[in-house]
């Protein structure tokens, strides 16, 4: 079971990825963000009253859910989406493997757990591998391109990422149920995407094509409520450290579909840009082996 679990995980947020990309186009990302977040807000909530698994929080406490909304359903996809009109969906998903890096620094900052060494020296080779990635741009100063643009972008929507990582952590220290929690932020965070179009002024007109519907589907439903309840699901089986191993091969699952759909070109230093990202993710999340006990000998 906790195989199927992983693989469902890996196979499900590897490829929203290149879902995103296919939701570029005529409608505005920002839009098409608000579509994903308020069908995935409309289905969860239905589904958590009809079992009856959704609990009523007092408004005091709402605060948080807003939070955690902004921060996980809203900002950081606003990054992604306009991320995907200027880089691959692949060269994307390596970036978000970051995920663990700022993670690191956050619970520092705001925990005071000190990194251990091993996690500094596999921070260093996940930010060397991204930038290997960009090293064209990085090199050239070219600081105002479309590659470096979407690179910024892709770290921006990381970062608000991980800050939702340290809500959601905080929420679950005060003993709030982890999908009453996602279904109030998914909320507040599709409404506040909605408001931020109609303040922005843009067009609510949708494509009616069967790439956008499709992918948008599959973003709101297998990407957003199937794919976070399968990675909980399997947290709670095999722990957070043993399911955190999926987000090293999400990378490889999204470049693989961005080299057949998108065209993504590979070269030698991008080779080994995701080589040294992927290698830094795995020296964060290895555990150290235990050191055999010697046992006196008897004479």
């Amino acid at each position: 079971m906790s195989a199927l679990l992983y693989l469902g995980t890996v196979l499900i947020w590897g490829t929203t990825w290149i879902a995103i990309a296919f939701q570029v186009g005529d409608v505005s990302v920002e839009v098409s963000a608000f579509y994903r977040f308020a069908l995935a807000a409309i289905i969860q909530i239905g589904v958590m009253v009809i079992f009856r698994r959704l609990k009523w929080v007092p408004l005091t406490q709402q605060k948080w859910f807003v939070l955690q909304g902004w921060l996980l359903f809203c900002v950081n996809f606003l990054f992604f989406y306009n991320s995907a009109i200027h880089i691959s969906s692949g060269l994307i998903a390596v970036v978000f493997s970051l995920a663990t890096v700022f993670n690191m620094a956050n619970n520092l900052i705001f925990n005071r757990v000190v990194p251990t060494v091993r996690s500094i020296f596999g921070a260093a080779l996940g930010v060397a591998g991204v930038c290997a990635l960009f090293w064209t741009d990085l090199s050239s100063g070219d600081w105002y391109g479309t590659n470096i643009t979407g690179l910024l972008l892709a770290i921006g929507g990381t970062y608000c990422f991980s800050l939702g990582n340290m809500v959601s952590q905080h929420q679950q220290k005060q003993g709030r149920d982890v999908l009453t929690a996602n279904s109030y932020s998914l909320v507040y965070g599709s409404v506040t995407l909605g408001a931020w179009c109609l303040f922005q002024g843009y067009s609510f007109d949708i494509e009616l094509t069967p790439k956008y519907l499709s992918s948008l589907f599959y973003l709101a439903i297998p990407g957003t409520i199937i794919g976070f309840a399968m990675y909980l699901k399997l947290v709670g089986r095999v722990g957070a450290e043993k399911a955190a191993y999926s987000t090293v091969l999400f990378p490889i699952v999204a470049l693989t579909l961005s080299t057949i759909f998108e065209g993504y070109i590979w070269t030698p230093i991008s080779l080994a840009g995701v080589a040294l990202a992927l290698a830094g993710n795995l020296v964060i999340f290895a555990k150290k082996s235990p050191l055999p006990v010697r046992k006196n000998a008897t004479t």
